[in-house]
């Protein structure tokens, strides 16, 4: 049963953190593996007088959460069909990834950010892939590959080229066959004006409910407010579909994505590649390399995680750098969902992750 003075108390907090203009829209959702328990959207899709209110089906760019909800999960689809192998070798995938100190990197290093590689490039982002693949390959490594874990988009980026060659189609197409099975599993329907939205484009029709972000002052596009636009300038360069961000989504389809993974990630038997039972706890199993929290594209838990501190220890998920947020725990079978457009030019990054931790500790009784 749904504990109204808990819901009550972390929607009193995001409608704060628009009146505080961190963000213009907010929407959250939280459920278990077979249902929604709440949901919830309020603020403006913009901070302009005019702006059209948000509601559950305003999308959202996700940011990072590409990194998990996306890229991972094509990695293990890929993974299910043998078409890849957590401990094949980087240099076998990508010609240009060569030199004694990168050699023994793999792709189990690329989902863990222990790579050695650093988290952005030094200079401004280049454009399309075979650039970008010649940057990254290049870039000298920050520390010996599995001595540590350095939160890296640039890992990322190259899992996207690797999924999409081994994949033989782009990332977004591979998604489309994950994002087609979310729907399967969880009964959603797919087109028409209202249905969820989960993928790398955002249908025109769903254009006029997306909330806005705006570019940050380094990217070439300042000055411009983006709708249905990637905020990320790397992914942007990369026409808006990469490995490490690019994809939009409603509260509605993400919620539905996290509610099969957490089916996964609790046994349960006959979920579809590549929300399996065994790739589910695979995937969000805390890595060996010393000191991190990282797991195969996902974070987990920690005392000072951004769910807070209230979640079991088997409690797994990511961040995206808009202000969006995805926490699962399997223990306690529940799932929380947090959007707002942290990046519409207000919203600090320590604001949002005292958002976050507030959110998730006013809902731990749910």
């Amino acid at each position: 049963m749904e504990d109204h003075t808990a819901t009550a108390a972390a929607g009193a907090l995001l409608r704060d953190a628009i009146r505080c203009r961190m963000c213009s829209a907010a929407a959250a959702e939280v459920g278990s593996s077979d249902r929604i328990i709440w949901r919830v959207a309020c603020g403006t899709l913009s901070f302009a007088a005019e702006a059209s209110q948000a509601g559950e089906d305003t999308v959202f760019d996700l940011a990072s959460l590409t990194k998990p909800i996306a890229t991972t999960s094509v990695v293990l689809a890929l993974l299910a069909e043998r078409r890849m192998a957590l401990d094949e070798r980087v240099s076998a995938c990508l010609d240009e990834w060569r030199g004694d100190d990168r050699g023994s990197v793999t792709i189990r290093d690329l989902l863990e950010h222990a790579s050695g590689l650093p988290a952005r490039l030094v200079d401004a982002p280049p454009a399309g892939r075979r650039e970008f693949e010649h940057e990254i390959c290049a870039i000298p490594l920050e520390y010996a590959p599995r001595a540590r874990s350095l939160y890296s988009d640039l890992g990322f980026i190259l899992l996207g080229f690797i999924a999409s060659d081994r994949g033989a189609a782009s990332l977004e197409t591979l998604f489309e066959a994950v994002a087609a099975t979310v729907r399967a599993v969880s009964g959603d329907r797919a087109g028409g004006p209202n249905a969820p939205v989960l993928g790398f484009r955002v249908p025109r029709e769903a254009h006029a409910r997306t909330a806005v972000t705006r570019p940050l002052p380094d990217d070439p596009r300042k000055g411009r407010t983006l709708r249905a636009e990637v905020h990320d300038s790397y992914a942007d360069r990369l026409g808006g579909v990469a490995g490490h961000a690019g994809l939009f989504g409603c509260v509605r389809g993400t919620g539905s994505f996290g509610r099969v993974v957490l089916r996964g990630a609790r046994g349960r038997d006959g979920m579809p590649a590549p929300f399996s039972a065994d790739a589910s706890i695979m995937a969000t199993r805390r890595s060996r390399v010393p000191g991190s929290s990282r797991a195969l594209g996902w974070d987990t838990m920690l005392p000072t995680s951004s769910c807070g501190s209230l979640m079991s220890p088997t409690a797994f998920g990511h961040v995206g750098f808009t202000g969006t947020s995805l926490w699962i725990d399997p223990t306690r079978d529940r799932y929380y969902v947090l959007l707002t457009n942290r990046a519409a030019g207000a919203g600090t990054l320590d604001e949002m992750a005292r958002l976050r931790r507030g959110f998730h500790e006013s809902l731990a009784g749910v």
